[in-house]
Order: structure tokens, then C-alpha cells, then sequence
């Protein structure tokens, strides 16, 4: 083979779409037909000044120093693929893809992005195409053969690749040039998460397992910990992603422990919303009733007991296809079970020649983290015998290889096999009770723990308290108060792979470790006695986190509050569960308490509701207490946004009761407050008496919030009279100091009911800039229970201007956000009282009407937020006077 060029070059890699299918149907002919393809595409590729670096399977790697010699090879390709009379009888349909990188030499091959990059492009093509990324357009385009042009496909997310890549389809004259989409992560609905190294191998497991999947519609992969079955279940959802029009969604079930919580767990990743009245089981499935998707559920073997919850959406959903991964199988009706085997190693024994060696999956996937991590790394000849026996020594285990691998970093291939064979006879000899892959993945791990210094394992063992990831800042306030450095120490355990930074949407780094590396830090933290007093540690410093996150949630800075406590929420959960089961009923009180507006606000009020109903049941926690009337205010609050007002009147008594026994003035005057709510649903009079009541306590501690809050309020029995002036200037005070203070979610309300007062008197520019200030709020702090409410008031608006169908389409906007996310039980003391949609078919014709309710119902979010913001163009008689519905 010609001396492989490296500094900028353009790779092409290219496949034969649909190979598996003709190799079944043609048999022993289908190496004469390869052989007709493969004759083809080598001579285009010496003619374009190519070389061949390597054939896999049906797929062929080139390599160019020219880009447009590379444009020229895959032209002629193409063209001749196309005009070859094929010994089978059809054309054979090739796909092509092109990428102009760096070219660093890997052994006798390339290593590196630019090469997974090229061969993903190629993926993305579809038979009979050539895609070219953006690197190559560049160097081409002003050189392109003749008969040969560019068409823009726009940015695509490539599998394994972190952000997307610009493609551009090379348009061939008198070659088909009408493809579909490429077959990119962005072909079909999705939330597949990138993956950030490449997947090695598996080519077998990944055919047998997607043709598996098109017989059965429940596959679930088992294997041990470490085996690969997420990677592998990932990398099968996107290689089959195009074959599910409603896509393919990840559930991670890594951080859930409580298999009640597997539902929401499915909601949240399909994106489901928690509907009032509804169990979060019964919106999913009624989500998934009609669609032909794949949902990849993972790491159930800890929640097995919620194996029905899958066998009911299959149930109700029959074009649904579930695969899963766990360790067990689950033992349901129609599950079809894959075992997962390791990556297979060389006989260490028997060594083949060098190249043949090198495709070994074990050693390629050793090779390519070892290069990760020492770019000059090469097996060779020397070291041949030590990587073939380190990755047969560890039975091919994925996460055991890549663990090992890291270590070329500082030790070579021999050295790291002495030290791992006495780690591994060690273990081996002292757990006969494991399974023997079980055994040597813990020796792996247990290898990668030893090689610590004792601050780094001091720290590892303390590190798997965490749910769902952690931040340095979390790291350092649980794992350092003694002084451990927990940068450092992180640094050097992400070198080993025993942890993982993942870098979210904020740009702030987090840490994570797989479930079964967590496993092994917990039985060592466990074995120093520490296990009791860090978990201490991990629950104190997210309760408390919670109760700093409390004022927050509703001020100017609310939407970077609710992401964090979205992002920490596992481990909030966590450490309720240890406040309820140690008996600190206090504390998970407080914490639960300070919560509940994230919890609503973020549409997780069946969880949040369950965890209230668990904590007030607690023994300990039944004192008159102000932690206790805290919890019982926020479950209020879940049940008032679930609409049962029976629920929340209750607890709200309740809290009332103690406040009124504790005698604190500004808790009582809150209480007061907030029972109000529901007492006015019933009888204006009874809520005015007891906001009276509170705003005379508010006013004795000098809270100006307080007062803002029951100001707004008192405005009912006004607005239950139609009087909308004193109704307009006593929101327009509660207004200001809202804006004084900073609190968005009292501002967004209040502009509402502002917006709403305005449209009454017929003040269309004062309703209009006040509703759509609300909106705009809304929006910012992703609240969709407060969206919902705008958009019917913004229906309201619409109606009064004489834009009577766009009144219909929004009033349907807000019903179909109110179906899916919930909201408040109805219209509070005259205000937002009334039907819209029933004053605008008034002005409509019967099918007007129903069109455009239809056309309200299918609208998105930023859709219906759009038509709200259409500036008011309706004059003179179109337009209504909104007093006259009085």
C-alpha cells in the first residue's frame, strides 16, 4: 500500500445501502456483485489520485490529498455504479460521503474526529448519493468538474459527533438527484444524547439486534455492567431512527431508584406535560397512542418493578416499539431478550499477523482510547502480545478495556499487564460467588481504584453519593470539608475514566459516573464507615440548597433558579428521601415547602404532590410546627394546580390552624392569604374578610410583598360588580412594587389581571401592552400553567378588538396547553370570568368557528405567542364593547 499522506487531506468513506437484505437474497452470487462495485470504486479512486486505506464489511475508506480529486472520484464512482450492466440484474445503490480534516496517522490506518466525522457524513447519504461537509465545500467549490454542482443541505447532527455539521449534496448531471433528508439525528423527532467518543465495532450485534427489533416490539439488551448495553442500544435507535416517523426518544433511568417515578421519568423524556385530573401514565400513553416511535429505556434493571408500566404502553400503543437495557430480564408478555457479549478478544495464545490483530473489536476499541489519551500510541509488534492479553484477560469487557486503556497515558501495555493480572488473581480468588464477567469488571475497576493515590480514592468513594451528577461547587461542599482538593482530584479521575464531564446548555461542567463504577465507590465508602456521614453531608447540602433556591424562583433571576433545580433535581430527591427515612421530618418539611413553586412551575406536580403526601405522613412530622405548615401549604399549592380545590382548601385549613396556634404574624397573614384563594371560588365575601384580615398583619410586620399579594386580590368584589376602575388602579399599585421588587411570577399574574381590567373599560392599548407583558414573562420563565392562562386572556382581548377567529384560535391554544400541563381550578372573584370563545362565535358563522378552534388546537407555543403579538388593526364597528357582555 502507497505511503499514507497525513496533514490536511479529504477522506471518502463509501457503503452499499441495503447490503444485509441483498446478501440474503443473492447468497453465494453476492461476492461476484461486490466485486463488480469494488472494481468500480477502485478505479475511480486511482483516477482521482486517491488511496485505499481499508474495507470494512461492504464499506471502503479512500484517502486524497486534493479535495477536488476527491470530488472527481466520487463523480466517477457514482456515474459508474450507475451505467454498470450488474451481473444480478439491478443497480446497486451506493452512498458516498466526503470530509476534508487532518490526516494523524494511527498504525498502518487514521485516527481522530475528522476521520468519525467522514465516515458519519457518509451515513447521513442515502443510495446512489454523495454528501460533502462543509470543510471540503470550501476547497471546491470554485473548482468543481464540469456537469457537477453543490445544493445547500442546511446543518445536520451527526451520531457521535458534538455539534452539527453544515452539509452540502453533490449534484451529479444525469444521476438522480432527488434524496430524501439525510439520515441525520435530525431526520426525526429525537433527544438522543451525542456521544462523546466513537463507537467501536459491534457490526454483528448491531444487524442481528435492528432485525430483532422488526419482529418483535419489546427487545430488551441484558448483560452485566460494563458490557456496553447502553452505547450499543444508543447507536442501534440512531441507526434505525429514520425507520420511526415519530422518532426515538432516551429514557435514563441511571438516577430513579422509586419505580413509582418511572412514568414521570418516560413523560418527561417524550416531553409529556403532567395534566390535572390525570395520572402521569395515563398522558403518556394517550401521548404515544397513535405514533410509531422507539423508546430506549435504560438501566431498568433497578426499577423491574415497573416492568407493567411498559407492558401498558404497548398495550395502548401499538405502532410503539420499546428497547430496553438492564441487567435482568424483565419477564413480560412479548419480550424478546439479546444478551449482550463482549467485544471479542484475540486467543493470546495463538497470535495472528499484526494487521489481522488490529481488527480484533477488543483491541480496536483499546487502540482507539488509547490514542485518546496518548496520540502517538501504536500496537505494534513488540507490544502485540501485552494489548492482546490485557483485553482477554478482561473477557472483552467494554468499560474494563476502556478503563485499562487510559493508562497508556504513563505505563505501557506490558506494564499495565503485570499490574492488572495481580489486581484480577487477587479478586477472582475472593468473590466465587459473582458471575465471572462480574468478577472481572469489578477487578477493572477495582485495578483503575487501587492505581489512586489515597486522596484521589479518598475522594472517588465520596463522589458516589451523588444522583444524576454533581459540579465542583457540589463536589467541594460534600466530599472537602477536611481539606481534600476537589479539582484536583476530579481532574485526575476524569484522566482514569472513573468520571465523566459532560457540559450542559449553561456552559457550567458537570460530573458523572456510571451506575456500576457508582456501585463500586459506594461499597468503599461503605467499607470505611464513611457511608452514613457523607450521605449526611450530600442530603444537608441539597436541602439546603433548596431552601436558598426558594426566593428565587419567583424574582429576575427564576429561569436560572428552575434550570438549576432542574438539573439538581435527583439528588434533591435524594436527599428528601434521606430526610424522611432519618426522621428529620423538619428539614424535608422546610425543603419540600421552599420547592413547591419549582415543582409547579416545571410541571412536576404529581411528584411533587407524592412527595408532600410522604412527608406529612411522617410520625415525627405531625407537630403544629412551621416547618409542617410550610409543607402543607405547598401541597396546596400542588393541589390547587391540579385543580382539585377540595384538596388544597383542606391543607390551606390546616396550615391556617397552626399558624393561628403559633401566633407568628407574618406566617399567619401568608396563611390567611393564601386560603383566600379558595375560599373566593365559593364566596367572595368570606375571602375578602380573611385577606382583610391578612393585609392588616402584613402591614403590622411592614411586608411590603405581603401587602402587594393581598392588594391585587381585595380587587374581587369590584370585579364581581363590573366597578373596573378601582379594580384598574389597585393592580396598577400591586403592579409597581412588584417591579420595585423584583418578582416576576406576582408580576406576570398581576399583569394579567391588569391586562383583563383594561379590556373591560375598553382601554385596548393599556390591555394589549399589560397582557402581552405577561405573556412575555411567561414565556421567558418556560411556565407553561402561566402561558396557558395568557393566551385566555389574550383571547379575551382579542375578541373585545373584533378579531373574533383569532380569539377562537388562541382560547384553543390555551385549552390545548391546559390538556397537556394543567392549571388553576377557574376564574377567581370576576376576574378572567367568562367565555371567550362563546362571545366570538356570537360574530361567526358555525364553520368559521369550528375552523378555527381546529386550527387553535394545532398550534405551538411560539405560534400562538405570535398570533398574540399581531399588533390590534381592527377600527370602527368590528371592534366591541366589552361592557356591554356585563
Amino acid at each position: 500500500m502507497a505511503e499514507l499522506p497525513t496533514g490536511t487531506v479529504t477522506f471518502l468513506f463509501s457503503d452499499i445501502e441495503g447490503s444485509t437484505r441483498l446478501l440474503q437474497e443473492l447468497g453465494d452470487r453476492y461476492g461476484g456483485v461486490w466485486e463488480e462495485h469494488a472494481t468500480i470504486v477502485r478505479r475511480a479512486t486511482e483516477e482521482g489520485g486517491g488511496i485505499e486505506v481499508g474495507t470494512e464489511g461492504d464499506s471502503f475508506f479512500m484517502v486524497f490529498r486534493s479535495p477536488v480529486g476527491a470530488v472527481e472520484a466520487a463523480m466517477a464512482a457514482q456515474r459508474g455504479l450507475g451505467t454498470h450492466g450488474w451481473s444480478h440484474g439491478s443497480p446497486l445503490q451506493v452512498r458516498i460521503g466526503l470530509h476534508t480534516g487532518e490526516g494523524v496517522r494511527g498504525g498502518e490506518n487514521y485516527a481522530g474526529i475528522d476521520v468519525n466525522r467522514a465516515a458519519r457524513i457518509a451515513h447521513a447519504a442515502h443510495g446512489g448519493q454523495v454528501i460533502v461537509s462543509e470543510a471540503t465545500r470550501g476547497l471546491v467549490q470554485r473548482s468543481l468538474p464540469e456537469g457537477v454542482s453543490l445544493r445547500d443541505l442546511g446543518e445536520h447532527r451527526l451520531k457521535d459527533i458534538d455539534h452539527p455539521e453544515h452539509l452540502y449534496d453533490l449534484v451529479i448531471d444525469g444521476l438522480t438527484a432527488d434524496f430524501p433528508p439525510p439520515r441525520t439525528l435530525d431526520a426525526r423527532p429525537n433527544n438522543l444524547p451525542a456521544q462523546l467518543t466513537s463507537f467501536v465495532g459491534r457490526e454483528e450485534e448491531i444487524a442481528e439486534i435492528g432485525k430483532v427489533l422488526g419482529l418483535t416490539r419489546l427487545l430488551t439488551l441484558t448483560g452485566a455492567g460494563g458490557t456496553g448495553k447502553t452505547r450499543l442500544a444508543l447507536h442501534v435507535a440512531t441507526e434505525v431512527l429514520t425507520e420511526y416517523p415519530d422518532g426515538a426518544f432516551f429514557v435514563d433511568l441511571s438516577s430513579v431508584t422509586d419505580p413509582a417515578l418511572v412514568p414521570s421519568a418516560v413523560a418527561g423524556a417524550l416531553g409529556v406535560p403532567e395534566v390535572a385530573g390525570r395520572s402521569v401514565l395515563e398522558g403518556v400513553k394517550d401521548h404515544l397512542r397513535d405514533k410509531e416511535l422507539l423508546l430506549v429505556v435504560d438501566n431498568f434493571e433497578q426499577v423491574a418493578e415497573a416492568g407493567p408500566v411498559i407492558e401498558e404502553l404497548l398495550t395502548s400503543a401499538r405502532k410503539l416499539k420499546v428497547l430496553v437495557t438492564s441487567r435482568v430480564v424483565l419477564s413480560l408478555r412479548g419480550e424478546q431478550e439479546y444478551g449482550v457479549p463482549p467485544l471479542e478478544p484475540p486467543d493470546p495464545g495463538r497470535l495472528p499477523d499484526l494487521p489481522t490483530l488490529r481488527r480484533f473489536e477488543a483491541v480496536r476499541l483499546f487502540t482507539e482510547r488509547a490514542l485518546a489519551v496518548r496520540p502517538r500510541f501504536r500496537v505494534t509488534e513488540g507490544n502485540a502480545p501485552a494489548v492482546a492479553e490485557i483485553t482477554a484477560r478482561l473477557d472483552g469487557l467494554p468499560l474494563a478495556i476502556e478503563l485499562a486503556a487510559t493508562r497508556t497515558k504513563v505505563l505501557t501495555p506490558e506494564e499495565i499487564l503485570t499490574r492488572l493480572d495481580k489486581r484480577l488473581s487477587i479478586l477472582t480468588s475472593g468473590a466465587r460467588t459473582l458471575p465471572e464477567r462480574q468478577r472481572t469488571l469489578r477487578g477493572a475497576i477495582a485495578w483503575s481504584h487501587d492505581l489512586l493515590d489515597e486522596t484521589d480514592r479518598r475522594l472517588f468513594a465520596r463522589l458516589s453519593v451523588f444522583t444524576g451528577g454533581w459540579t465542583l461547587g457540589s463536589a467541594e461542599a460534600v466530599c472537602d470539608p477536611e481539606g481534600l482538593d476537589a479539582l484536583d482530584g476530579l481532574t485526575s479521575l476524569v484522566d482514569q475514566s472513573l468520571v465523566r464531564r459532560t457540559e450542559p446548555d449553561d456552559g457550567h461542567p458537570r460530573f458523572t459516573m456510571l451506575e456500576t463504577i457508582r456501585e463500586f465507590g459506594q461499597e468503599q465508602l461503605r467499607i470505611a464507615g464513611d457511608l452514613d456521614l457523607i450521605l449526611r453531608r450530600h442530603a444537608e447540602h441539597f436541602l439546603a440548597l433548596a431552601v436558598e433556591a426558594e426566593p428565587h424562583l419567583t424574582a429576575d433571576d427564576q429561569g436560572e433558579w428552575l434550570d438549576r433545580c432542574e438539573r439538581e433535581h435527583a439528588n434533591i430527591r435524594a436527599a428528601l428521601r434521606w430526610a424522611i427515612e432519618a426522621g428529620e421530618a423538619d428539614r424535608a418539611q422546610e425543603a419540600a415547602g421552599a420547592l413547591w413553586r419549582f415543582w409547579q412551575q416545571r410541571g412536576h406536580l404529581a411528584e411533587g404532590r407524592g412527595c408532600f403526601e410522604d412527608i406529612l405522613a411522617v410520625q415525627s412530622a405531625q407537630g403544629p410546627t412551621p416547618a409542617r405548615a410550610k409543607a402543607l401549604i405547598g401541597a396546596a399549592g400542588m393541589a390547587w394546580w391540579q385543580q382539585d380545590r377540595r384538596a388544597a382548601g383542606a391543607s390551606y385549613a390546616q396550615a391556617l390552624a397552626i399558624e393561628r396556634e403559633l401566633g407568628d404574624p407574618a406566617r399567619l397573614a401568608e396563611a390567611l392569604y393564601n386560603l383566600a384563594f379558595v375560599v373566593a371560588g365559593d364566596d367572595v365575601g368570606s375571602a375578602t374578610r380573611l385577606l382583610e384580615e391578612s393585609l392588616d398583619l402584613f402591614r403590622q410586620v411592614g411586608d411590603e410583598r405581603g401587602m402587594a399579594q393581598v392588594l391585587a386580590m381585595l380587587v374581587m368584589p369590584d370585579a364581581q360588580a363590573g366597578n373596573w376602575e378601582p379594580v384598574i388602579d389597585s393592580l396598577e399599585e400591586a403592579v409597581e412594587i412588584w417591579r420595585r421588587l423584583g418578582d416576576r411570577l406576582h408580576l406576570a399574574f398581576d399583569l394579567l389581571w391588569l391586562g383583563f381590567a383594561h379590556g373591560r373599560v375598553g382601554h385596548r392599548d393599556e390591555a394589549r401592552s399589560a397582557a402581552l407583558g405577561s405573556l412575555e414573562l411567561f414565556l421567558e420563565a418556560d411556565n407553561p400553567t402561566g402561558i396557558g392562562i395568557a393566551f385566555t386572556d389574550l383571547a379575551f382581548l382579542a375578541t373585545w378588538e373584533g378579531r373574533h377567529e383569532d380569539a377562537i384560535r388562541l382560547a384553543a391554544a390555551s385549552k390545548s396547553l391546559n390538556e397537556r400541563v394543567g392549571g388553576p381550578p377557574g376564574a377567581i372573584g370576576g376576574l378572567l370570568e367568562g367565555d371567550p370563545v362563546a362571545e366570538a362565535r356570537a360574530h361567526l358563522s358555525e364553520d368559521a368557528a369550528e375552523r378555527a378552534w381546529e386550527e387553535g388546537l394545532a398550534m405551538s407555543v411560539d405560534e400562538a405567542a405570535a398570533l398574540a403579538r399581531v399588533p390590534d388593526t381592527v377600527q370602527g364597528a368590528g371592534s366591541q364593547d366589552p361592557r356591554s357582555t356585563r
